[in-house]
């Protein structure tokens, strides 16, 4: 028996993963999503027994003997092979596993943790692991307007064990079309206090902290970091203009993975980046400098292409949309699910539907940053 089916007491193919047969006589397993669902030639049609067999009724031997049965012709070896698989593919659970987390947890998360299992192409012990994590994990979450708002809204309500809160402003009536945590009782009241407050109230389960502080440099950014000890960086502000710059130096010192995410009009992304592990900010950015040809003349700054005004043009959609990605990009990053890759941007154009906004480039050897290590 194989290391990745002898962890296995009772192998289930993944509810969310349920297999069909094609008019060819192929399997296909794990839904239509890009991303998720594989094909597997089976001319024989033992494969498909397998799948049928493997309902969580049976321990692998049970399952190696229902299919040897009625194919004569399959060794064992190779079922247990195929099982184990299918199981590193992602497709395969232990419907033994037992569930490590009180009733309250498991109803709370009940509808998430599907969704997190649909999502992970790895082998698990459990499908709670990565809720699991997620419980274990600490977030600093710099800005809670209406990027923020939306993303610490997601991170709570998710279950991240604990997520400190940081934001220098009070409410104003101009925040209020696109910030959600805040009411127009708020207005006046430091948004940190109001944010803490509907948060507390969305999730007693987690811990949520805060602080009324503004970053004003490298030095700040690091303390806030030495003093909130993050498992990971959630970037949800606009200044200073130079913010982003020191979140990527002071993340690559420390060797902290971090998210960013915004918009600029009608564009919403988000940016994921680890040290080590793809390119970094400062690259990702002079990589797309280099790619967009702006016809800029000599000594021309590129803001003259793309204005910032004093003020974000924002709607609620923009706003959810961005604290949306930022909370998926988080997620992914503190549980593994899905698998996404750092050094990465992306996002959607709301002005045209089905544009694909994704920026990928290698690390740059010049970098002043990462030196493309």
């Amino acid at each position: 028996m194989t290391s990745e089916t002898a962890s296995l007491r009772r192998p289930r193919v993944k509810p969310e993963h349920r297999p069909y047969r094609t008019v060819d006589g192929h399997v296909r397993i794990g839904g239509v999503v890009f991303g998720i669902g594989a094909e597997i030639a089976d001319p024989h049609g033992w494969v498909w027994r397998l799948m049928e067999v493997m309902d969580g009724s049976r321990d692998p031997s049970g399952v190696v003997a229902e299919v040897v049965a009625g194919h004569p012709g399959v060794s064992g070896d190779d079922v247990l092979r195929a099982m184990a698989d299918l199981r590193a593919a992602g497709f395969v659970e232990d419907a033994a596993a037992p569930v490590p987390v009180s009733d309250r947890e498991r109803e709370r998360y009940s509808r998430g943790v599907p969704l997190l299992r649909w999502m992970d192409l790895g082998p698990r012990a459990s499908a709670w692991d990565a809720q699991l994590a997620l419980g274990r994990a600490r977030v600093l979450l710099l800005g809670v307007g209406g990027t923020g708002g939306h993303a610490a809204q997601c991170l709570v309500a998710s279950g991240v064990g604990h997520v400190h809160c940081v934001d220098p402003d009070v409410v104003e009536l101009s925040n209020l079309n696109r910030q959600p945590l805040f009411r127009e009782a708020d207005i006046g009241r430091p948004k940190v206090d109001a944010a803490l407050a509907a948060l507390r109230a969305l999730n007693s389960d987690v811990t949520v902290t805060g602080e009324r502080a503004e970053v004003r440099g490298p030095d700040g950014l690091r303390a806030l970091l030495g003093r909130a000890r993050p498992d990971l960086l959630v970037l949800a502000a606009d200044r200073p203009a130079d913010l982003r710059r020191w979140a990527n130096r002071g993340c690559l010192a420390l060797g902290l993975p971090w998210v960013d995410a915004g918009y600029r009009g009608p564009l919403v992304t988000a940016g994921v980046y680890a040290p080590g592990r793809g390119a970094c900010w400062e690259c990702l950015r002079e990589g797309e400098a280099a790619r967009r040809d702006l016809r800029l003349a000599p000594g021309q700054d590129e803001e003259v292409a793309s204005p910032r005004m004093p003020w974000n043009p924002a709607t609620a959609v923009t706003a959810s949309l961005s604290g949306a990605l930022l909370a998926h990009a988080a997620l992914a990053l503190l549980t593994g699910v899905p698998a996404l890759e750092p050094g990465v941007r992306f996002g959607l154009n709301l002005m045209v539907p089905g544009d694909p906004l994704v920026q990928r480039h290698p690390r740059r050897p010049d970098c002043p940053a990462c030196g493309g290590v």
